[in-house]
């Protein structure tokens, strides 16, 4: 990446949405990611909706691995003009102070600890209804 690096408005960018054509905008850093639809793990549809837009929160979102950080550097054609990003879709941490997560709610880990917790109440429930049919069918 030279020091020279082409600079491009959210204008331009925005201009190359489509499949034949894709560029994002992370990081402050512009890609063009044509070539990369169709390799994409996620799919090309998640690539051309980040289109437009600041695409870093989409991006950090995921959770890249450091192999597919690394591999941006292919696709890198400038940077962006920050002043072209309208306030209400600059999309980075830095930008937009008042952007939460809940870090306490993770619905994978939710619903694996309910799945847990069925896994031992089911069968103590159909051992304890058993055990009472029995006990009270001794005593009728």
């Amino acid at each position: 990446m030279a020091s020279h690096a082409k600079v491009y408005t959210l204008d331009e960018v925005s201009t190359h949405n489509s499949s034949e054509d894709c560029w994002l905008v992370i990081h402050g850093k512009v890609y063009d990611v044509t070539k990369f639809l169709q390799d994409h793990p996620g799919g090309d549809e998640v690539l051309l909706l980040a289109t437009g837009k600041d695409a870093t929160l989409d991006f950090e979102d995921v959770g890249h691995s450091t192999s597919a950080k690394a591999s941006m550097d292919e696709y890198y054609v400038g940077e962006i003009d920050t002043a072209t990003i309208p306030k209400e879709v600059l999309d980075t941490p830095t930008k937009q102070p008042n952007h939460t997560k809940q870090p306490n709610h993770n619905p994978g880990k939710t619903s694996d600890f309910i799945v847990n917790i069925l896994r031992v109440l089911v069968p103590l429930l159909i051992l304890g209804y058993a055990i009472g049919v029995r006990y009270y069918s001794k005593s009728a």
